[in-house]
């Protein structure tokens, strides 16, 4: 309505006037008639004139598209069936020069007494600039969420990165670029004047390996962000190459529109920068762009924390490697090997150590243990300890006095820590082992047939508690090794985990110990790669394992050796199993029933009657008459006697068996114990039998 046409009306603006002068209409539908009446300012809602419409609901719908005409008389429809007073829908109308509006239509549906409806009544308005309105805030709110996502997912995954290899498996690991929201990641470093790629996660990223390290000048756009401090947003990725000619050739190659290129700045020191590739063009509006900064200063956080770490784990490093020995010494009789494996902790290093110490009458001394507490003063307080062990024990002291010297030492240092350690000396070429506790773990010994056994070594009090508390006692216990058999020490970050019961920590050692290759670095690897979740989860590892050579014998006088626990009733059986077949693995069948027979007779006689196990050793004697020879060591010193048993007794016919089924047989003192052997197989020249005068068993 124009000025002139308000001036007719003196002034005055009435509901119709207000209506079309917000372009809403009204209309009014019979539905008997099937007519509408529709006003100037409808029409025109609808972009019709008025001598372009002839009442028909089809002439007024006639400019929306096919599919919104349905689905408007859909509603019509639903409503009127369904009983309702009114309804409401937004419909597009195409405009004449063909620009897109909404229009609304609000109506009200008259009905008769019998609930028929016979008459519409409604308004018509353009809603255009609220659906508009709306359909931006829709979409400014859709973008917001996808930006809040990529931020809360990329930084949930960098708060796990611990180590710069981790911030880059984090980034390009699965799901990596999604979280993200990109196609192509490149990561650089800046070290040392170059920019070095760390990380290449995309399609045909690989082209760019020519560039992993090169020079940081201008030549590159990643090495420009980084040098400027300013990012740098490429609109059409196929152009880059004019601004960076040494690009030309590889920008073709990759399927990428659109890129951005961050530098990754933590307190103002320019760690790198970060490429992110996009196969979609993109204009990079503003809020694009704060997310990109918000995702490289997340990433640049991550990374500064990432290299403070692999800093301070180097140094911790070094510093704990310089306080273990630098070389293990060659032994004779046997092979050993270690492992250290420090925990990831930054500069939290532990005390964990091993040590061999080489000992007067070609003994060696292995010892493992732990310094209280995780800090460069517990490494520092380790190898003194270490220093002065080994000089105590290289000084010729038993096991228990060398513990008591050492807990003495570290007392005296009065630092408030103490240590736990096993100290062990072995003699290899008689297999005996005296080894002492000080708080700390037991050994494992596995066996020559993959058995793992777990000893019960006497123990005493933590090195310097002990002498605090005045109980310097560090009692000792003899093993023995026999030959092909393996000692196994360690600290308790090989077995200990927070929340796990040790008990399931020895159990999947000795499992792993059991299953893996008899030699000592093979089976050091072993356990390295069995047990890696363990170590560096967080406690050090100090891992020993001694291994007495093997004694097979010669092709044609073979030996084994088998060590017998006496609290194993298992390994009884065992043993006279695996003589049984080695007799028949070396081609002596028909002695195999009675050595199986005189094996559990000698080996019955001394878990019964000793303290402690026994080792046998089964060898076959080829001069001058090939035959078997049984033998089982013991350290009790109390020989067997003979006697006469009678009709119910129950015991006492060892030795009658051994007369009639041996050769020969005797004993002889070793060391500390006694060996009772005997030959099986044909009868030596001279007839002769039995090694000496008994009188009972």
């Amino acid at each position: 309505m124009t000025d002139d046409e308000l001036s007719a009306h003196g002034g005055e603006i009435g509901p119709a006037e207000r209506l079309a002068m917000n372009r809403t209409g009204s209309f009014d539908w019979d539905l008997d008639t099937g007519h509408i009446d529709v006003d100037d300012a409808g029409l025109l809602v609808f972009g019709l004139a008025a001598d372009e419409f002839d009442g028909r609901p089809a002439t007024l719908l006639r400019g929306l598209d096919p599919q919104e005409r349905v689905r408007l008389e859909g509603v019509v429809r639903h409503a009127i069936t369904g009983g309702e007073n009114s309804y409401s829908a937004h419909v597009r109308v195409e405009a004449a020069d063909g620009t897109p509006q909404w229009t609304q239509v609000q109506a009200r549906i008259l009905r008769r007494d019998d609930g028929r409806a016979h008459r519409i009544v409604g308004i018509a308005r353009d809603a255009t600039a609220e659906v508009t309105h709306s359909a931006f805030v829709m979409d400014l709110e859709k973008r917001r969420e996808v930006q809040t996502s990529i931020v809360e997912r990329t930084t949930h995954a960098l708060s796990r990165a611990v180590t710069v290899d981790d911030v880059t498996a984090s980034l390009t690991g699965p799901g990596g670029l999604a979280r993200l929201g990109a196609d192509g990641l490149c990561l650089g470093l800046a070290e040392n004047g170059s920019l070095n790629l760390i990380a290449l996660s995309g399609e045909s990223l690989e082209v760019l390996d020519d560039f992993r390290s090169r020079r940081l000048d201008r030549g590159l756009p990643l090495a420009e962000a980084v040098l400027s401090g300013r990012p740098r947003f490429v609109n059409s990725f196929q152009d880059l190459g004019r601004d960076f000619p040494e690009l030309t050739p590889y920008v073709s190659r990759m399927p990428f529109r659109s890129a951005c290129y961050l530098p990754l700045i933590a307190q103002a020191r320019a760690l790198g920068g970060m490429v992110l590739f996009y196969r979609r063009p993109s204009s990079f509006k503003a809020d694009e762009r704060n997310l990109l900064l918000g995702l490289a200063a997340i990433v640049a956080q991550s990374l500064q924390r990432a290299i403070l770490f692999d800093e301070e784990r180097e140094l911790a490093t070094g510093l704990q490697a310089t306080m273990l020995p630098r070389r293990i010494p060659q032994i004779a009789g046997g092979e050993i090997a270690v492992r250290y494996h420090a925990a990831w902790s930054g500069r939290q290093v532990g005390g964990d150590w091993y040590d061999v110490i080489p000992l007067p009458r070609g003994r060696v001394g292995v010892v493992v243990g732990d310094v209280q507490g995780h800090d460069t003063h517990a490494a520092a307080i380790m190898g003194q300890l270490r220093i002065a062990l080994r000089a105590y024990a290289g000084e010729g002291h038993a096991p228990s006095t060398v513990l008591a010297r050492a807990s003495r030492f570290l007392a005296e240092l009065d630092t408030n820590r103490f240590a736990t350690c096993t100290y062990a000396q072995v003699d290899l070429a008689g297999g005996t082992v005296r080894g002492v506790r000080a708080g700390h773990l037991g050994p494992l010994i596995r066996h020559t047939d993959g058995r793992v056994g777990r000893p019960k070594l006497r123990g005493g009090l933590p090195l310097g508690l002990a002498t605090v508390f005045g109980d310097e006692e560090f009692p000792e216990t003899r093993l023995d090794l026999v030959p092909g058999e393996t000692l196994v020490l360690y600290t308790d970050g090989l077995v200990e985990q927070p929340g796990t019961n040790i008990e399931s920590g020895l159990e999947a050692l000795a499992e792993a110990v059991s299953s893996g290759p008899p030699q000592a670095e093979a089976l050091a690897d072993h356990l390295s790669e069995t047990l890696w979740e363990r170590w560096g989860s967080g406690d050090d590892v100090a891992l020993l394992v001694l291994r007495r050579t093997p004694d097979p014998g010669t092709p044609r006088a073979p030996r084994i050796h088998q060590y017998i626990h006496q609290a194993d009733p298992q390994g009884l059986s065992d043993a006279r199993a695996a003589v049984g077949q080695a007799l028949v693995d070396w081609g002596m069948p028909e002695l195999a029933d009675d050595a199986e027979l005189l094996t559990g007779e000698l080996l019955v006689n001394v878990l019964l009657h000793t303290e402690g196990g026994a080792v046998l050793t089964l060898e076959v004697l080829p001069e001058p008459v090939r035959r078997v020879r049984l033998s089982v060591q013991d350290r009790s010193s109390a020989w067997p006697r003979r006697r006469t048993p009678g009709e119910a007794a129950t015991s006492g016919r060892g030795l009658l068996l051994m007369d009639a089924i041996a050769a020969r047989w005797g004993v002889e003192p070793r060391g500390e114990g006694k060996a009772v052997w005997c030959e099986i197989g044909p009868e030596p020249a001279d007839g002769s039998a039995g090694g000496f005068p008994v009188v009972a068993d």
